[in-house]
C-alpha cells in the first residue's frame, strides 16, 4: 500500500481533536487539506473513518478500532524521527502563555535556563486571553478558576486583585478612598467585567455606583493605564509585585479581593519521554514555587 504518512497523521489528528479545524491548527495546514489528506486515506481504504455532521465530526466504529491501531505507530515512528534529528539540531520546546505571565515573570527569569541549556531552543507564544486560537505546544500555562482536566496539571500559584493607581492619585485620595471610588474611573480586565462590583461586595460596601468604568483587553493594559493616572485599576497579586516594587503603582486599600482565581502548568502528550522538556518543567516550578 501507498498510504502517504503526513495522511496517517492528518487522521489521528482529526480522531483525537474530533475536528478537522482544530486538527489543520496543530498541524499548520488548512481544514480542506486535512479533509482531502482523509479522504483519500478512507478511499484507500475503502471504509469510512469519520461520520460527517454539518457542524461536527465522529469517528465510525471502524474509524476507532483503525485510530487504536495506528495511533500507537505514528507516535513511535515521530519519536524515533525526533530522536535521530536531535543528534544533529538543538532540541525545541514550546510554551503557550499568558503575555503578562511571560513579560512579569517568565522574561526576567528565562536566561537562568538558557545559560544552562545552551543546545534546548523555545518557543514562546503568547495570548492575551485562553480564548485566543493558539497553536499547540509542549506546555501550556492557563490561568483558570477551576483545574485543567486534560495532561499533566502542576498548580503555580494563586492570584488575588487589589485596587491600585500611581503615585499621584494615592497622593490626592488615600485619605478618601470611598469618594475616590465614585469620583475617579475603575479599570479592569475585559475578561471580569464584574471584578469591581465583586470586590466592593467583599469589601463590603453596601451603596456602590463607580461613575466610569473603563475596560482594556491586555492585563499589561491595564497596569499601565493606572500607571499613567488614568483611574484606579484591580491589579492581580503577586504576579505584579515589581509595579509595586519599583514605584510604579500604589496600593489604593488593604482589601483585596481573593478568587479562585490559579496559574496552572499544563503538560501536553505527558507518554512522549523529553528529558529536556521535564527538566524545563521541574526549573518552572521551582523558579515560581516562592509565590504559592
Amino acid at each position: 500500500m501507498q498510504t502517504p504518512i503526513r495522511g496517517l497523521r492528518s487522521f489521528c489528528f482529526a480522531a483525537r481533536t474530533l475536528s478537522f479545524k482544530e486538527a489543520a491548527n496543530q498541524l499548520y495546514l488548512t481544514p480542506s487539506a486535512v479533509s482531502h489528506q482523509i479522504k483519500q486515506l478512507e478511499e484507500q481504504l475503502g471504509i469510512e473513518l469519520f461520520e460527517r455532521q454539518t457542524r461536527s465530526i465522529r469517528l465510525t466504529a471502524a474509524g476507532k478500532n483503525f485510530y487504536d491501531s495506528v495511533s500507537p505507530l505514528i507516535k513511535a515512528l515521530e519519536k524515533t524521527i525526533n530522536e535521530f534529528s536531535q543528534l544533529q539540531e538543538n532540541i525545541t520546546i514550546s510554551i503557550t502563555l499568558p503575555e503578562f505571565f511571560a513579560s512579569e515573570l517568565l522574561m526576567p527569569k528565562l536566561s537562568e535556563w538558557t545559560t544552562e541549556h545552551p543546545k534546548t531552543n523555545l518557543q514562546l507564544n503568547t495570548m492575551k486571553t485562553r480564548k485566543e486560537l493558539t497553536k499547540q505546544s509542549d506546555l501550556s500555562i492557563v490561568l483558570s478558576s477551576s483545574k485543567p482536566i486534560e495532561g499533566v496539571v502542576h498548580e503555580l500559584f494563586s492570584l488575588q486583585y487589589t485596587p491600585a493607581c500611581n503615585k499621584e492619585n494615592w497622593q490626592q485620595w488615600h485619605k478618601k478612598p470611598l469618594e475616590a471610588l465614585q469620583q475617579v474611573p475603575l479599570i479592569l480586565h475585559k475578561a471580569r467585567p464584574w471584578a469591581w462590583h465583586q470586590w466592593a461586595e467583599h469589601a463590603g460596601l453596601d451603596d456602590f455606583s463607580p461613575k466610569q468604568i473603563i475596560q482594556v483587553d491586555s492585563m499589561f493594559g491595564v497596569a499601565r493605564a493606572a500607571q499613567q493616572g488614568m483611574g484606579i485599576a484591580l491589579i492581580p497579586l503577586p504576579i505584579s509585585q515589581t509595579w509595586f516594587d519599583e514605584g510604579w503603582l500604589c496600593n489604593f486599600t488593604d482589601e483585596p479581593l481573593v478568587t479562585k482565581d490559579k496559574y496552572y502548568l499544563v503538560q501536553h502528550y505527558p507518554g512522549e519521554a523529553n528529558a529536556q522538556l521535564e527538566l524545563f518543567i521541574k526549573w518552572l516550578l521551582d523558579t515560581f514555587k516562592h509565590l504559592k
